[in-house]
């Protein structure tokens, strides 16, 4: 009896002396969280999916700021559909897949997050150089400069991961200890790479240009408060100074806080290792870590009124009148 039911708690009872436990968690803690996890995973690829079709359609968006959150909604688009769903799974059920499908999920896993990371770096370069330098960002950032590189991010990341998980696209299921588990193993310098080159590096590029980026914008914001002051002074005229750049200083302010939040504590426990944290709260960063995928469209697209207004022609199938490629009405700003 005793037999029967150890071998009801194994993933494959029928091999008995190398089948790994199935998954053990509290009914409302493990359910219920799944499923919460689940909508949030439908919201992703919804949100996602909207900035694609949105920048994809419309003709007017097609230009290089909007191209950068087209290829990053695309990888968002990717953890909500796929490695989101299969890391909830991961954590309630045994991998009943091949050691080789586990070997592509976490290369998946490395592109995607890697070229999320790119996106994000491309995106704080670019609003770099549209509040900085103004004047030459129309010769510096264009249409094709931009799709280049979009291009040459998804294929660094590409070459980045088969050079981290080498050994795991080589010999897949090499390090598992049991079957029905599917790990990802990084040995030791292999991983202090991965937090220079995927966290401490990108990190401080996003953050030196975002700082740059909000002290020039609250300078000019004082400076046009000066000379508002010094025309009413002199004129008695009322201006109203252009509230853009403080607009703009905001909304920096809130995605780099939101950057932080989201991949911060992911990078913590790598560089602290798993051994002196619980699984539980691993499980917990990583969410976290994904969450920042359904927060992207919202923090990059969803305050635009031009997202608005496509996320409108989609739903009413506006989008499918001949034509509609170029509609007028999605002016943005």
């Amino acid at each position: 009896m005793m037999e029967t039911e150890e071998q009801s708690e194994l993933c494959f009872p029928q091999l008995i002396n190398i089948s790994c436990r199935k998954p053990m968690s509290h009914w409302s803690d493990g359910v219920l969280l799944s499923v919460l996890l689940y909508i949030i995973c439908v919201f992703t690829v919804v949100l996602n999916l909207l900035v694609i079709i949105s920048v994809s359609h419309f003709r007017q968006l097609h230009t290089p700021t909007n191209l950068l959150l087209l290829s990053l909604a695309a990888s968002d688009f990717l953890v909500g559909i796929l490695l989101w769903p299969v890391e909830i799974y991961l954590k309630t059920s045994c991998w009943i897949l091949s050691d080789i499908l586990c070997s592509l999920y976490n290369f998946s896993t490395f592109i995607v997050t890697s070229a999320s990371l790119g996106n994000m770096v491309l995106i704080s370069a670019d609003r770099y150089i549209a509040i900085c330098d103004p004047l030459h960002y129309n010769t510096k950032v264009t249409v094709k400069r931009v799709q280049l590189c979009v291009c040459l991010c998804w294929i660094v990341s590409l070459l980045y991961s088969s050079i981290i998980l080498k050994d795991e696209l080589t010999h897949p299921g090499k390090y598992k200890s049991c079957h029905g588990e599917c790990i990802i193993f990084i040995d030791y310098y292999a991983g202090i790479v991965d937090v220079v080159v995927s966290f401490i590096l990108p990190l401080s590029i996003i953050i030196t240009l975002y700082m740059r980026v909000f002290v020039v914008a609250v300078s000019q914001a004082r400076a046009m408060r000066s000379h508002v002051t010094s025309v009413k002074v002199q004129h008695s005229v009322t201006v109203r100074p252009k509230a853009s750049e403080l607009k703009a200083a905001r909304t920096l302010g809130v995605l780099v806080l939101v950057f932080l939040m989201c991949f911060c504590p992911y990078y913590t426990v790598s560089l602290t290792g798993d051994r002196l944290i619980s699984a539980i709260f691993a499980t917990h960063v990583l969410n976290v870590y994904y969450l920042n995928s359904c927060l992207n469209p919202l923090i990059y697209a969803w305050f635009y009124p031009w997202f608005r207004k496509a996320v409108r022609h989609i739903f009413t199938l506006d989008i499918l009148l001949p034509g509609s490629w170029g509609d007028s009405i999605l002016l943005t700003n």
